[in-house]
């Protein structure tokens, strides 16, 4: 039996890009899922916010981006479908739920700022309430995450033939004289 021998990072990152080839659109993919990701990891300086401010709709928008989130990623991954077209309607549907997400960061950004400043009874979103400082950047954060998401993923026609050209052949000794063997003889 043959060892498999370790190329290393080189032979890692060939296969990487073989794998970019295949499926350009797990680029955006990750993109969203990452913005997903920031959302969730900071969700406490969120709800923390939401609790101090309790201003109107804050909760019911903090609830739309996590279930938009996740069902945007449910939608890109049936917008491609293997081996088939891009579904159309779920591509539409998953870029509907993020315009969605960038209201609701929006929104909710736009309800912290109308809390700082207040005219009566204003919040200090310094000392033991920073958390608001960080909920707010972390949705400013979260919303140009969102909008790399969608560049991509509109941009995936342009790039995708420039993953296409990328050579990924592996040179083997031996296969550059594939004409010069004679098999004449048999």
């Amino acid at each position: 039996m043959a060892a498999k021998v370790n190329k290393g990072p080189r032979e890692f990152f060939r296969k990487f890009l073989v794998s970019l080839k295949r499926k350009p659109h797990m680029i955006p993919l990750v993109v969203l899922a990452f913005a997903f990701i920031w959302y969730s990891f900071n969700l406490t300086q969120v709800s923390n916010t939401t609790s101090l401010i309790n201003g109107p709709h804050m909760g019911l928008s903090e609830f739309a981006t996590m279930l938009f989130s996740a069902l945007s990623l449910v939608c890109f991954l049936n917008a491609f479908p293997h081996r088939k077209k891009v579904n159309v309607f779920m591509l539409v549907l998953m870029l509907c739920m993020v315009a969605g997400l960038i209201f609701c960061d929006t929104y909710y950004m736009g309800r912290i700022t109308a809390a700082i400043t207040s005219t009566t009874n204003p919040i200090d979103p310094t000392g033991k309430n920073i958390f608001v400082t960080n909920a707010m950047n972390m949705l400013k954060v979260h919303r140009i995450i969102l909008i790399v998401a969608v560049a991509l993923t509109a941009l995936l026609p342009v790039y995708k033939p420039m993953l296409k050209k990328i050579n990924t052949n592996v040179n083997i000794e031996g296969n550059q004289n594939m004409g010069a063997i004679d098999i004449s003889q048999e």
